[in-house]
């Protein structure tokens, strides 16, 4: 059955997204099409999407455009972390489309935003939210010397999947940048997540969970997929909040540090908790 969701009706978002739009400022929440944006805007959190809304990769259960991208935009650090005083966020997700036009895909930029947001916001928690950078590690190594908290790379589905459901990236390239965030920095938190649904079997779920962990992960996050149009991937099956227990427990089993699994679980969704919980 599908899973209902929190309206995003409230004033409380419509105030976040006047300022977003203020700052010429994207939000995976909003991109993605997410179905806790009510829920998360309406508690004035957010997860930024850099580098802009056109993507260059066309995944296809994702909602996020895809073209050619526009030229970054010099000012968007400083307005993201202004947007981030405004909100009296202690904890920042970042996240971004990918820049396969890029050089580094992106990873200076990153930098540039981490750094200005400290700046402007001494003391907060981040987290960022990579692509694959196309496997390069220097473009991690990139990202990691300016010491977010948390680095999540997104593995998104079981292996088998890949060439339906990320045509454009690569199971074993995501899991190389997955181990390499512990081993370049074993203070920073780790983490990945992926989407149910899509036609995994439970064995193959248990594969990848195994996989993630042999990899360094420490956070794991487990959600349901939901077709944003017509034009996607349609869903295979609807799992029961029973089964996300299973996972839950399963995962915990395996030797995850936190496991989040649920039917409206997406990587950002409560991060702030995630991190608490692996910081008490």
């Amino acid at each position: 059955m599908k899973p209902k969701v929190k309206s995003p009706l409230l004033p409380e978002v419509f105030k976040i997204k006047k300022l977003l739009r203020r700052l010429n400022l994207h939000t995976v929440c909003e991109e993605a099409n997410c179905p806790n944006i009510g829920d998360c805007f309406s508690r004035k959190t957010a997860t930024f999407m850099i580098m802009g809304d056109i993507c260059t990769r066309n995944c296809p259960y994702c909602n996020v455009s895809h073209g050619k991208p526009q030229a970054l935009d010099p000012q968007e650090p400083e307005n993201v972390a202004n947007a981030v005083k405004t909100l009296g966020l202690k904890h920042v997700v970042i996240t971004s489309v990918d820049r396969d036009d890029l050089p580094d895909g992106g990873a200076s930029h990153f930098a540039k935003v981490i750094k200005k947001v400290r700046e402007i916001n001494p003391g907060i928690i981040i987290e960022v939210l990579i692509p694959d950078f196309k496997g390069s590690i220097e473009s991690l190594k990139t990202v990691l010397d300016e010491n977010p908290e948390v680095v999540n790379h997104n593995i998104e589905t079981v292996k088998e999947l890949y060439k339906i459901v990320r045509p454009q990236g690569n199971y074993e390239r995501s899991l190389k940048i997955l181990k390499s965030i512990k081993e370049i920095s074993p203070k920073t938190i780790s983490k990945s997540g992926f989407m149910v649904g899509l036609g995994e079997t439970k064995e193959q779920i248990i594969n990848l969970m195994e996989d993630l962990y042999k990899n360094n992960v420490e956070i794991l996050t487990i959600g349901q997929y939901l077709q944003p149009s017509k034009n996607h991937l349609q869903v295979y099956r609807y799992y029961s909040e029973e089964e996300f227990k299973e996972f839950e427990e399963i995962g915990y089993k395996i030797g995850f540090k936190y496991v989040f699994s649920g039917i409206l679980v997406r990587s950002s969704f409560n991060a702030q908790e995630q991190f608490m919980a692996m910081n008490k």
